[in-house]
């Protein structure tokens, strides 16, 4: 083996300790036997981290405070809702739900009652969406402009004020000359001393009152610091309350000159004016030093708009970044209005993102914490800066921060005191801690993970399994379970476990840890498919603590196992997408793209696995790659098509898919039109639409017919897979069973597993409950993924065997919610209320889920228990705020609350 592969600056990991590649990868295949790895070379490979303490927002219980929340929120006035909207998204945060977090951001956006509200919510979404760029490229193809969250003119939201008008109830002595002359310099400007009077009451007093100018036709201001031409647009603006087209020079003097005499409206006219100057970083950092000095709050909105524009680049920048660390409490006021804590919350989630261990990071969390008020804001500020703290290893410090935001009411804090405790060498205090909060509250899952760090042995395995059981998304307890085994020498058991969590969540360390155990049995093959599936998530994602690039190890591995042609590899696609293997899928598409096959139908299937595997993000770069290497103008429509329908915009869609065709007649476009029209079922008549238009996408040739020349249908396979399919759940909907069954079975054929759901529901409604069991229990035998299969084999069964396959269901996905209702719905029709109600609440502890909530409020409106009743609809209505069904119980509810 070439052992400079691994050889990579800045570090030499061609000697990484630990790591020995060649004990693994032998050049000549079967040189090692299966049993000569040894412990601590396995120990080397397989050691995990300890879970972080998270920098986020875990209150005791999220569904009393998302209550707590919209219960406000119907009672607040206008200027208090984005402060709530924005501690309901950092609650969704701790949850992990981005959608729903960015749901809450876009509501506080819409309910901004300030421009400075405005423009960093704004900010903030922009942030949140980067990378989707594309879409308003895309929109403006349709001749529709994204404006959402783009730049605003802040001159025209900035609310007008009202100026008195000085001296209009004065008159001008008999003495007093009508015109006044300004001597500045070499150089005179005479003006309406009446007009220039009614600029200021410093002014007025001057020309009109017992001072020596009131007598003089001329007057010196030549020490005043503005020259002949801003003078000049004085006198102008005296006349006409109006700025012609002046340069940023002279605008600036009038500013200044405006303030130094208290001309108000002026200065108003000028800040306005000045606001639009600003179209650069350069720009924002010099002019918001200006409007700090000379107080003009709409040049500073427009700067701080300008910079939030440029997150995250611009905290890179010494200047952006000075300017908001050093800003006093009444320059935040100037830049920021009332919204100062957003601002800074803001600024110090980009940093964290970025390093969270920079002095930046520190700095601007400070700021966060000077600015906390409310207890929610101190539990998120506090906190925050303690976990930064802790990263930094300044024990002491991060110690106080985490009592403080602990004392405020965020119990998870309390992980960060056990560490700390830990750290310092008392590791039975850190126990009794953790022990504490268990016994005091009700016990979530992170609470025994975080107390299985202070203990060994069996007391250690029970917290975890405790952990597990409470909240199954947890990662750590799988992968602290799996390296026992290893240790054990027991690799199956060991891949057992870990493929539990992979089975419902992709997780990048766990996929990692996995790709140990397989290298440790010398599986090779499985072993650089989760490589590839890594690098198809994070391209460059570092294994081994970071130590070496995932696609060196990728490399490494590639030398011993067998190479595929294009047409071998199309046959492998479609053998794992047969078999519903998603993980192996993505693995063969890897590898395709490394090749010179066609990238844009790639990226495009990479997609699709991508969405199916909870991955949107990457799911999103994928089909912006489809686009981008499309070989065609109508295959570029297609996939811009799907772009646009992805985020929403489906008549756009339609616009695409509908060019696609005039251009080419394509299973692609016909396809996606097919699709969408589904999906809106808008027209009364779309299914027969659908059908006819399923039915044109079959009788078109494949584009990519030459790519395998061995097996030359492969992709037209593929295409028609999803094509029998889909035409058959649509004749199903229009009840044409017989024609439904012929689509699913065409569909069987040519070996798309998934048509046997298809198929089932046909048997079903055909009430032969028999024939679709039979129908679901081999798709669940072919299928590699079967949580869904078992789940809708559920529906064909007596309750006995219904309630084992939701068992199966809930042990491979405990995400899947539909088998918590049901054994709910069970309980509760057998009068076992609490254990209905205990059910549903197992779930909800770690999946907020509209259904389940809803249930559960339905169940205590039914046992009379109002306020908990209440109390949940209150908590969905912030999952949607929208949901007929859920208002409606909230009002019938409402109505029985004393």
């Amino acid at each position: 083996m070439r052992s400079s592969i691994l050889s990579e600056s800045p570090c030499d990991e061609q000697h990484i300790h630990g790591f020995n590649p060649q004990s693994w990868l032998q050049v000549e295949r079967g040189k090692l036997p299966k049993s000569s790895y040894s412990s601590s070379s396995i120990e080397s490979l397989i050691k995990i981290a300890e879970p972080p303490v998270v920098p986020l927002y875990k209150p005791l219980n999220y569904v009393e405070v998302l209550s707590r929340i919209h219960e406000e929120l119907e009672q607040c006035t206008a200027i208090e809702r984005p402060g709530l909207y924005l501690i309901q998204s950092q609650v969704f945060r701790g949850l992990g739900e981005p959608k729903l977090r960015q749901r809450s951001l876009h509501s506080a956006w819409r309910h901004a009652g300030t421009v400075h509200e405005k423009v960093i919510f704004g900010a903030w979404l922009r942030y949140e969406k980067r990378g989707e760029e594309i879409i308003a490229d895309v929109l403006a193809s349709c001749r529709k402009c994204c404006r959402e969250f783009g730049p605003i003119d802040v001159a025209s939201e900035m609310p007008l004020r009202n100026f008195e008008i000085v001296g209009s109830d004065m008159d001008l002595t008999s003495h007093s000359p009508s015109m006044v002359t300004f001597q500045i310099r070499d150089g005179r400007v005479t003006c309406d001393r009446c007009k220039i009077a009614a600029l200021s009451i410093p002014f007025c007093s001057m020309l009109n009152g017992p001072f020596t100018e009131s007598q003089l036709e001329l007057v010196d201001l030549s020490e005043n610091g503005i020259s002949l031409d801003a003078m000049r647009a004085v006198s102008e603006f005296s006349c006409t309350h109006r700025l012609g087209d002046l340069p940023l020079e002279i605008l600036l003097e009038m500013l200044v000159f405006a303030s130094t005499f208290c001309c108000d409206k002026l200065k108003d006219a000028c800040d306005r004016k000045l606001a639009s100057f600003v179209s650069s970083r350069h720009d924002a950092v010099e002019l918001m030093a200006l409007s700090f000095e000379e107080n003009a709050p709409v040049l500073a909105v427009s700067c701080l708009q300008m910079l939030l524009q440029d997150l995250p680049d611009c905290l890179t920048d010494e200047l952006v970044l000075n300017l908001f660390l050093s800003a006093t409490e009444q320059q935040q006021l100037i830049m920021a209005g009332h919204a100062s804590f957003l601002l800074y919350c803001l600024l110090s989630e980009v940093t964290m993102n970025i390093d969270p261990r920079t002095e930046t990071t520190v700095l601007l969390s400070e700021k966060l914490v000077q600015l906390a008020v409310t207890p929610s804001q101190k539990q998120i500020a506090f906190h925050q800066l303690g976990c930064v703290r802790l990263l930094r290893k300044e024990y002491d410090q991060a110690e106080h921060l985490f009592e403080v935001a602990f004392s405020a009411g965020h119990v998870y804090s309390m992980a960060g005191l056990a560490r700390i405790s830990a750290i310092k060498g008392k590791k039975v205090l850190a126990y009794e801690k953790l022990s504490s909060v268990i016994s005091s509250s009700v016990p979530l899952g992170w609470m025994h993970l975080e107390r299985s760090l202070y203990s060994e042995g069996d007391r250690k395995l029970a917290d975890l399994d405790k952990a597990t059981e409470l909240d199954p998304t947890l990662t750590y307890p799988y992968m602290y379970r799996a390296t026992s085994l290893m240790r054990k020498k027991e690799p199956r058991l060991a891949l057992d476990e870990i493929n539990r969590l992979l089975g419902f969540k992709l997780a990048l360390e766990c996929l990692e840890l996995r790709i140990c155990l397989y290298l440790a049995l010398e599986d090779y093959k499985s072993a650089l498919c989760d490589i590839h599936a890594i690098l198809t998530l994070s391209r460059e994602y570092r294994m081994l603590e970071g130590r070496v690039a995932a696609s060196k190890i990728g490399t490494l591995l590639g030398a011993h196992v067998e190479q595929w042609n294009t047409a071998e590899c199309w046959l492998q696609l479609y053998e794992r997408w047969s078999s519903v293997d998603d993980i192996g899928s993505l693995s063969v598409i890897y590898r395709m793209l490394e090749s010179d096959a066609a990238k844009g139908v790639l990226h495009f299937r990479q997609s699709l696995l991508l969405l199916r595997l909870n991955c949107p993000e990457a799911a999103m770069r994928s089909l912006q790659l489809a686009r981008q290497h499309a070989a065609t103008e109508h295959e570029r429509l297609v996939y811009e098509g799907w772009l646009l329908y992805d985020t929403g915009h489906c008549e756009e869609a339609l616009q695409k898919a509908e060019e696609s065709i005039s251009i080419q007649r394509s299973f692609e476009a016909f396809f996606l039109k097919a699709y969408v029209l589904a999906d809106s079922g808008v027209d009364p008549s779309y299914s027969a639409n659908v059908i006819s238009l399923l039915e044109d996408a079959l009788k078109c040739p494949s584009d990519r017919l030459r790519k395998g020349q061995v097996w030359p249908l492969t992709l037209f396979v593929h295409k028609c897979t999803a094509g029998f399919e889909q035409p058959g759940g649509v004749y199903v909907d229009c009840g044409k069973l017989d024609s439904a069954a012929d689509c699913y079975t065409s569909a069987l054929k040519i070996r798309h597993t998934r048509a046997h759901q298809g198929l089932a529901r046909v048997h079903f409604l055909q009430n032969n409950r028999d024939a679709a069991y039979d129908e679901m229990t081999k798709l669940i035998e072919k299928a590699k993924n079967n949580a869904s299969a078992y789940e809708k084999r559920s529906e064909y069964c007596e309750r006995e065997q219904t309630m084992s396959d939701l068992e199966k269901v809930t042990q491979l996905d405990p995400l899947r919610v539909y088998p918590y209702r049901y054994r709910a719905a069970v309980l509760m029709d057998s009068h076992k209320e609490e254990e209905a109600i205990a059910e549903l609440t197992r779930a909800i502890s770690f999946k907020a889920d509209l259904n389940l909530l809803h249930l559960r409020a339905a169940f205590h409106e039914h046992t009379g228990d109002v306020p908990s009743a209440l109390r949940d609809c209150r908590a969905a209505l912030c999952l949607d705020p929208n949901h007929q069904e859920m208002l409606e119980l909230q009002k019938r509810v409402n109505s029985q609350e004393p």
